[in-house]
């Protein structure tokens, strides 16, 4: 992404050096066909509690997956925030990690994402890089029902392990 906040489609994916974030999260783990209801439960809750907390929401929404299998993911959705929130229903004060991160932006439709991640880790294992246990996308683009999904931008982070 570039510093307007721009998006090119063909860039390759790079190594970046990232702090904490202090987010907002709800964790689950979920079926695999459940994502979609889990995703839209947890962006209507997540806004409501940062809100009632005087809190403010200071990034794009995200999902951090902890494993992921056929049948189910057990991931964490949420957004980065100004300040660590109150536990309140689902909704707990949690972080992004700080370290160096491989970075790609994949562009288009979410049917794609599971390509995108497989040419990132083939990436850092050319680069002779270890893949560490923390990945997570960034939403740039929220998704609408009616909307072109060639429009999607979504960041993958894929946390590398110290050498």
């Amino acid at each position: 992404m570039s510093d307007d906040g721009s998006v090119d489609p063909t860039a390759d994916p790079v190594v970046v050096e990232v702090a904490e974030v202090v987010t907002a999260i709800v964790r689950g783990e979920v079926a695999v066909s459940g994502l979609r209801d889990f995703f839209d439960s947890s962006f209507q809750v997540l806004p409501q509690v940062i809100g009632e907390q005087g809190a403010t929401i200071v990034g794009p929404a995200y999902a951090l997956f902890r494993s992921i299998s056929e049948e189910s993911w057990d991931l964490d959705v949420g957004f980065a925030v100004d300040r660590e929130l109150r536990p309140q229903g689902e909704v707990v004060a949690d972080r992004l990690p700080a370290g160096r991160v491989a970075r790609v932006v994949h562009v288009g439709g979410f049917d794609g994402l599971g390509d995108a991640w497989d040419r990132l880790g083939s990436w850092i294992e050319e680069q002779g890089a270890n893949a560490g246990p923390a990945r997570w996308e960034v939403y740039h683009t929220r998704p609408a029902p009616d909307m072109d999904p060639s429009l999607l931008r979504t960041e993958l982070n894929w946390l590398l392990s110290p050498s």
